[in-house]
């Protein structure tokens, strides 16, 4: 077997490891079932706590382009090596059959031992296949192609023929050569058709239903739209953020796919009896239309992962006290359907809420459908998504986070943000700075701004004041400019403590620091 049909068999086993993982993907689309989820899922789960720090600070929301390449990578050399392996027993038996059972049946297996799913192995099992029987190339006399420069033959024809059959062999070493590249090439169109395809039908998807019982969120989103200051920047966003421009962070990057007919939660652990709760039963319970705003911990100071909603559900303390929390530690461990689980005081999360509805609508996948628990005045990663167990337990126990050096269920510090788009040229000589700011519940008594550095402050126009405890406000101030200035924003939370003032990254409890912008 020469170097020419290793390199060959390497582009065409390449080719199949492709085009099976598009093919998983075009029956699937982007979820638990796609092959590269649990390969990804594993990923993240053994990257080291530092790693994960490390790529938060450094690269932010491309960190998770780091871990699903790596996936992708992984899982398409698996398939690769099925079809390498059909290449290599076709070659063996010169039979075509062999070749492509072995790659089918191979990718069929390993589909389903990635997944556990048979049925939608085949996605991958049949273009894997393809491609080893497409590609694959036999000559009559069941060795290597007669133009194949691998052939064990090949150098005693070149040096033992006249010209006219170095001029054969040339001719079938190039059609060898284009057969492949054809089937390669094919291979990835296929891809490239699938990811098309698939995303042109995500853009087709139903928008999402009512949240029931959701009349409620109208009056209070109208509430919140009243609110708000009004402002000349025309991106800047009022009170009440977008669905679809809400931010979004998770453990792995394929959510649970968890209807609300299948989804349940239950009480486990230290309890005077366990409960299971069923999404019929939850949503008959007292409904309420809080808006609470979520901020990550892993963004930077002046970081877009800061948003509001308006979120239909119940709270969770009478639930809670039904099932008579017990244990020495009086905390619980939070658990979801991706994996991810954060330890709480009882105290703090009887506060919590569990909500089913969106800004009037029903809870999007990507951000925990159907419920997901709210913990008032927490950074956003501890409100768990996919929400599926509460464990009441007898000592403490560390969260997914803190296992990896992060604080975890801490409160949020005070911000006040000043984005790009909240800086707006009036065209009359003035410009306006406008932008949110947070505090959880302490909430926010004023934002001051300086436009000299910090030599001096302003205090800013504020939104109206809401009724929710944990909801951030809108602020506004106008200024002549006389060729650049240091802008500097710093809010005042509701005790009456200004903004930390000392800079400082995310890790391990979140950023802090003046905001500050050079304007004019």
């Amino acid at each position: 077997m020469g170097r020419g049909t290793n390199q060959r068999d390497t582009l065409l086993a390449a080719a199949a490891g492709g085009a099976a993982v598009a093919g998983s993907y075009l029956v699937t689309g982007w979820a638990p079932s796609f092959v590269v989820r649990p390969v990804d899922q594993a990923i993240v789960n053994l990257t080291p706590g530092p790693i994960v720090t490390l790529a938060i600070e450094t690269l932010g929301d491309a960190g998770h382009l780091i871990h699903i390449g790596m996936a992708f990578a992984v899982v398409v050399g698996l398939f690769g090596a099925v079809a390498f392996a059909g290449l290599r027993l076709a070659a063996r038996t010169d039979r075509r059959a062999v070749g492509v059972a072995t790659a089918g049946v191979g990718s069929w297996l390993l589909a389903a031992g990635l997944t556990g799913i048979s049925t939608q192995a085949l996605g991958a099992a049949l273009p894997g296949a393809a491609v080893v029987g497409i590609g694959w190339l036999r000559s009559p006399t069941g060795r290597p192609p007669a133009g194949d420069a691998s052939s064990p033959d090949a150098g005693d024809s070149v040096s033992g023929t006249d010209s006219a059959d170095a001029a054969g062999l040339t001719a079938g070493v190039d059609a060898v050569r284009r057969r492949t590249l054809a089937v390669v090439a094919g291979a990835l169109g296929f891809v490239a058709a699938t990811a098309v395809g698939r995303r042109a039908l995500a853009t087709d998807d139903d928008p999402l239903a009512d949240a029931p019982r959701s009349e409620g969120a109208a009056a209070r989103l109208q509430e919140l739209d009243d609110a708000a200051l009004s402002v000349e920047s025309a991106d800047l966003h009022d009170l009440v953020s977008p669905i679809g421009g809400f931010y979004n962070v998770d453990i792995a990057e394929f959510d649970p796919a968890v209807t609300a007919s299948e989804w349940s939660l239950t009480f486990t652990g230290e309890t005077g009896t366990d409960r299971t709760v069923t999404f019929d039963e939850l949503t008959d319970r007292p409904v309420e239309h809080r808006a609470i705003t979520l901020r990550c911990v892993g963004e930077d100071l002046n970081g877009r992962k800061l948003d509001n909603a308006v979120w239909t559900g119940t709270p969770i303390r009478p639930l809670l006290e039904s099932v008579d929390p017990q244990g020495d530690c009086d905390c619980a461990m939070l658990r979801g359907e991706d994996g991810y689980y954060v330890q709480f005081p009882v105290d703090v999360l009887a506060e919590g809420f569990l909500a089913w509805g969106m800004n009037g609508k029903e809870l999007p996948p990507g951000h925990g459908h159907p419920v997901r628990v709210l913990i008032p005045g927490h950074w956003g990663e501890t409100n768990v998504k996919w929400l599926s167990e509460i464990e009441l337990l007898r000592v403490e126990d560390d969260g997914y986070w803190e296992e990896r050096g992060w604080e975890g269920t801490g409160e949020v510090k005070t911000v006040a943000k000043l984005w790009d788009e909240g800086i707006t040229d009036l065209g009359d000589g003035r410009i306006e700075l406008a932008g949110h700011a947070y505090a959880g519940t302490r909430g926010i008594e004023r934002v001051e701004v300086s436009t000299d550095g910090g030599d001096s402050w302003t205090d800013a126009t504020l939104s109206d004041p809401l009724p929710d405890a944990d909801v951030w406000r809108q602020w506004r101030h106008v200024f002549d400019p006389d060729g650049e200035h240091e802008v500097v924003v710093r809010a005042v939370d509701g005790e009456g403590a200004r903004q930390i003032r000392a800079p400082s990254d995310s890790s391990p409890s979140g950023a802090t620091g003046w905001v500050r912008r050079t304007v004019g």
